[in-house]
């Protein structure tokens, strides 16, 4: 069976490209190319938003699962095979509890708060490649719209703090933003570097400057350093532990979220996790080879006896694509719930010796040598 004309233009395309597939395949149904383009423009966002919701569902399930395992404890298992209707409980649970703002408080500014903490997150999303077409939005600058988006963050963090009208609530605010300001700078440090050699902020073009010769062109050998930095910082943006001073138990307040509960909670604690996935796919993008094969592409095609451009290699290279990145970041996402549970948290000077003292000036001299490395060896640091 011969696939439709539309079908046949999008694979014969560098990789696949559902948009142009879908624009397409509405023009054959007498649409304008207008009024295609404004029907996909819903569908990105909408799986956006599904995939980041499941995401944050199957990431607390497993939360639950390696605590338990790693406690020698059985975890959630009577909610559903395995427990995984946990996660669906705990959301409908938050879901219907009561919205309780309190008295005093600023009502305007205590809602707007988890909305500053979430939306920014989610936006971020538009930038994360899942194959050379299958991303939402293939902008030029993508890797510094996602740094200036999560510059939000702390605006949110701090507005909860201060509208709750409650001293602990405003410390929690105050301490979450010096983390996160703390550590955003050498995280960005850490990413400029990684633009450096790759000469461009886009991320589809990262990810292709990596997959030239499968895992060994991957930037985590170049740059082992950043890798490290990148991903320290980006826990503490998470706020995970050993960074998870905003919510310290033993201090029996929640930082900026005392005073929140019910669906304002929860998108904190969505947002949480949401940023946790995103770190770890951001992590593969950058220094994983994203959609790339520990193999090269070329030597699949030629096992399979077809050509690179063929309808089937096209599809085989974007569906495994598709599973190679989520694959690499649900083992971030695994090192990370690893780490909360066999870490101890730090505290709040430590924290920040360690962005300032240490990590700031490590990324500075990181990005001196690359710089060094790109002048001495062009061809292998992107010269």
């Amino acid at each position: 069976m011969i696939p439709p004309a539309p079908v046949l233009l999008a694979l014969a395309a560098p990789g696949l490209d559902l948009e142009l597939s879908f624009s397409q395949a509405m023009q054959g149904l007498g649409l304008s190319a207008q009024l295609a383009h404004i029907l996909w423009l819903p569908l990105p966002m909408l799986l956006v938003l599904v995939a980041a919701v499941i995401g944050v569902l199957v990431t607390v399930w497993l939360e639950r699962k390696i605590s338990a395992a790693a406690q020698q404890r059985i975890g959630p298992e009577y909610a559903g095979a395995l427990g995984i209707l946990q996660p669906m409980a705990d959301g409908l649970k938050l879901l219907v509890k009561e919205d309780v703002i309190p008295a005093r408080a600023d009502a305007l500014l205590f809602t707007l708060g988890p909305v500053l903490v979430l939306i920014p997150v989610i936006l971020s999303w538009l930038i994360v490649p899942f194959g050379q077409n299958l991303l939402i939005s293939n902008v030029g600058i993508g890797i510094f719209l996602w740094i200036s988006l999560s510059s939000i963050q702390p605006i949110g963090l701090l507005m909860s703090g201060y509208a709750s009208n409650n001293k602990y609530s405003l410390l929690g605010g105050l301490r979450a933003a010096a983390q996160s300001i703390s550590y955003e700078i050498p995280l960005a440090l850490s990413v400029l570097a990684i633009v450096m050699m790759s000469n461009s902020l886009s991320t589809v073009d990262i990810v292709q400057q990596q997959n030239t010769a499968g895992l060994l062109s991957w930037n985590v050998w170049r740059q082992p350093i950043g890798f490290l930095i990148f991903w320290i910082c980006a826990l503490a943006e998470c706020e995970r532990l050993p960074f998870d001073l905003p919510e310290a138990e033993e201090e029996l307040v929640a930082g900026y979220q005392t005073e929140y509960a019910g669906m304002k909670f929860a998108l904190f604690y969505l947002g949480s996790y949401i940023n946790l996935i995103l770190s770890a796919l951001l992590v593969s993008v950058l220094y994983l080879g994203g959609w790339g094969f520990p193999i090269p592409v070329e030597w699949l095609a030629s096992l399979l006896g077809q050509s690179i451009d063929s309808p089937f290699v096209q599809v085989f290279t974007g569906s495994m694509g598709i599973m190679m990145t989520i694959i690499k970041a649900y083992l971030l996402v695994f090192l990370a719930i690893l780490l909360r549970w066999t870490t101890p948290r730090v505290r709040i000077d430590q924290l920040l010796d360690l962005g300032w003292k240490f990590l700031l000036p490590i990324s500075l001299v990181n990005l001196l040598f690359t710089a060094a490395l790109k002048l001495a060896f062009p061809l292998a640091f992107g010269g």
